[in-house]
């Protein structure tokens, strides 16, 4: 099973990985307070954004009066996120009979990070603190009674939760009795009792990965072993026995989606693979045989990992094959989806939508539909009448023919290898004007992509006049493992090198102004930010580094316990700091052993509570470039984690940015 996603990863398993927030609760405050600037400096850079403009930051970056809407089991209920006048997003619950709503779950210093529906009366959520990204999973009844803290340990964090459908339990991994291994629970959501169905006992070669079919019975797992190879075990349902089927080097991957539940033979299952191609593509695969049954969808350009599967009703169809392309393709499959499909598809044209809830008997379906300049808006689908109906508007200030359009891109390496992305242009550059460009690296790196739709961030610059470039460089995910795995080892080298040669080629467009460029990015991107100005810096104006490495060496010695199984293959993405020679290089694309070089201005933007990148990374270069005579403003939130997950907090830095882009393009 696919591991490497798992590492600095954007996205993960069933309850988001992206835990960004939280109050911190010690007394010590995190890194080097005396180092952060105070409010007057953060006020003087807001400042510089000045002008007529039609829309102002909180546009973009306000939570939405209501979302993450979602149908009971049932169909007789309509939960919700809601924002109260202090930002708070409490959930609701509205009978869909009577109309009554009521609060459900209340949100109170910490932001409540994912919710959803446990059975037809009964809640979950999860919540971290301080940004730790130790989340817990609550449960509680519809009109907020019963809530139970079911994971009610401390430093403890969840690895995966499944709901076992038509029960009172959920299966969880917690590292509970190591903290760098997980193991799984059988949790009552009602009562909260627990019990442990395995033991993950080899901390050298542990268990990686479970593998449960939809009952919450365990079918297989993944053991690394040496960190570096996966070998799945898979369950003889005859014997019980745990054989092993599959062995495979950490690059490659053999992730098991889901079984095959509409189907008789009870070892069939979708398999995600590419042993035996370049691409990811789904296959049918017998897993007792340990053999392919059929190809079920590739792609030659893009890797193809994602199934949806109707439930119980209609016997477990497969409903539909979804990738990232250079947009967001769906293949429909089943004949229920294929009539939805086509009729939304006619009704919203080339706007992407998505099915993202339903009710059990799917008499009505959620759909959320947006584009590069739609936020997005929820309908409400009746499969009996076919029609949609508009649900609610995300964020209906922002008006589609204000937006920016989010362009596809593709252009040659200096080494000849083709380089994917999107560049957002304002109506200015569409004109014939060349207009300033924010160069925005991705994090991750491995794994990761940028890919089109509405984001945010590009549409707020684009308000300003600033073009935004979004490259998915060697080593960005989506592109076949040739093209990831090209980019291993090459991290602020050649990685760096597809950034520049975008930004070259936006330039040969004739979009952008060559003396007004500017690099902003977040975990990766903040460290590309940094690499950018050391190794390119007549390239750029100014950069923001938002939750950036700094220090390859630091960066490694300050892993969270459970990234610590991952060391090996971090070594062989990142540099293997054991290796003389490698760890020379390290060196050489540190950013903080090479201050010297940057000549332009810097922000830096921490989370003082991350985790992932410690707040010494940030305070590393920013004492170093002080100690210089370098002046740096510093944003630090203390509570807050691997990026800005509260309102006011995400508000006030990107009203900095914005200031600190205004003063350096306008010089």
């Amino acid at each position: 099973m696919n591991t490497p996603s798992k590492i600095f990863g954007i996205t993960q398993v069933v309850i988001s990985a992206i835990m960004m927030n939280a109050q911190t609760t010690t007394t010590k405050l995190p890194g080097d307070p005396t180092l952060v600037s105070d409010k007057a400096t953060i006020e003087k850079l807001i400042n510089y954004d000045k002008g007529n403009f039609k829309y102002k930051v909180e546009d973009y970056f306000a939570r939405p009066k209501a979302s993450q809407f979602k149908l009971s089991p049932d169909g007789q209920y309509l939960s919700y996120k809601e924002k109260d006048k202090d930002s708070k997003n409490h959930v609701y619950v509205k009978d869909l009979k009577s109309g009554k709503i009521t609060r459900a779950l209340v949100e109170k210093d910490d932001l409540i990070r994912s919710y959803g529906w446990l059975n037809k009366k009964r809640l979950f959520y999860t919540q971290d603190k301080g940004g730790n990204e130790n989340l817990h999973l609550y449960a509680a009844d519809i009109d907020g009674k019963n809530l139970k803290d079911l994971t009610p340990f401390e430093g403890v964090k969840i690895g995966f939760v499944s709901i076992i459908k038509d029960t009172d339990f959920a299966v969880v991994t917690l590292n509970k009795n190591n903290k760098q291994i997980f193991e799984p629970y059988k949790i009552n959501f009602i009562t909260g009792e627990m019990t442990q169905l395995f033991e993950n006992k080899d901390t050298k070669s542990p268990i990686d990965d479970y593998l449960f079919d939809k009952d919450g019975n365990l079918r297989g797992y993944s053991i690394l072993e040496n960190g570096l190879t996966t070998k799945l075990y898979y369950k003889d349902l005859a014997t019980g026995k745990f054989n092993l089927i599959k062995s495979t080097d950490w690059k490659d991957n053999f992730n098991v989606i889901r079984f095959n539940d509409n189907s008789k033979n009870k070892d069939e299952a979708y398999v995600v693979t590419n042993l035996d191609s370049d691409k990811a593509r789904i296959v049918l695969y017998d897993l007792k045989k340990n053999a392919v049954i059929r190809e079920v969808y590739s792609n030659p350009t893009f890797d193809v990992s994602s199934i949806s599967v109707s439930g119980k009703k209609r016997n477990y169809d497969l409903d539909y094959i979804s990738y990232t392309g250079i947009k967001n393709e769906t293949i429909p499959v089943s004949p229920f989806y294929k009539e939805i499909h086509d009729q939304l598809a006619t009704e919203f044209g080339d706007k992407q939508f998505y099915v993202v809830s339903s009710d059990d008997n799917e008499t009505k379906l959620l759909v959320v539909v947006d584009s590069d300049k739609l936020y997005g808006k929820y309908y409400e689908y009746d499969t009996k009448t076919k029609t949609a109906k508009l649900l609610f508007d995300l964020m209906p200030q922002l008006k589609e023919e204000d937006m920016a359009e989010m362009r596809p891109i593709e252009f040659k390496s200096r080494d000849g290898i083709t380089i994917h992305g999107y560049i957002t242009l304002p109506k200015a550059a569409l004109e014939g004007q060349k207009v300033p460009l924010v160069v925005n690296p991705h994090g991750g790196p491995q794994g990761i992509r940028d890919d089109w739709g509405f984001n945010p961030e590009t549409q707020l610059f684009a308000s300003r006049g600033y073009a935004t470039l979004q490259v998915n460089f060697r080593i960005s995910g989506g592109y076949g493992k040739e093209f990831q795995t090209s980019g291993y080892k090459q991290i602020g080298r050649k990685a760096m090198d597809d950034v520049e040669d975008g930004v070259k080629y936006a330039i040969a467009q004739g979009w952008i102004d060559k003396d007004k460029v500017a690099i902003y990015g977040g975990s990766h991107g903040g460290y590309a930010t940094l690499m950018g100005l050391i190794k390119t810096p007549d390239l750029y104006s100014c950069g923001v580094d938002y939750v950036g490495v700094s220090n390859i060496f630091t960066f490694f010695d300050s892993f969270p316990e459970y990234w610590k199984p991952y060391k090996e293959m971090v070594k062989q993405i990142w540099y293997d700091l054991d290796n003389p020679e490698e760890a020379k290089i390290a060196k050489e694309v540190s950013p903080v052993f090479q201050i010297d070089k940057i000549k332009k201005p810097l922000f830096v933007v921490q989370g003082a509570n991350d985790p992932r990148v410690n707040i010494n990374e940030s305070d590393q270069i920013v004492k170093g470039l002080r100690a210089k005579g370098f002046e740096v403003p510093y944003m630090v939130k203390y509570d807050e984690g691997h990026g800005f997950g509260k309102e006011p907090n995400r508000i006030e830095f990107y009203k900095s940015m914005l200031g600190f882009f205004a003063e350096n393009f306008n010089k």
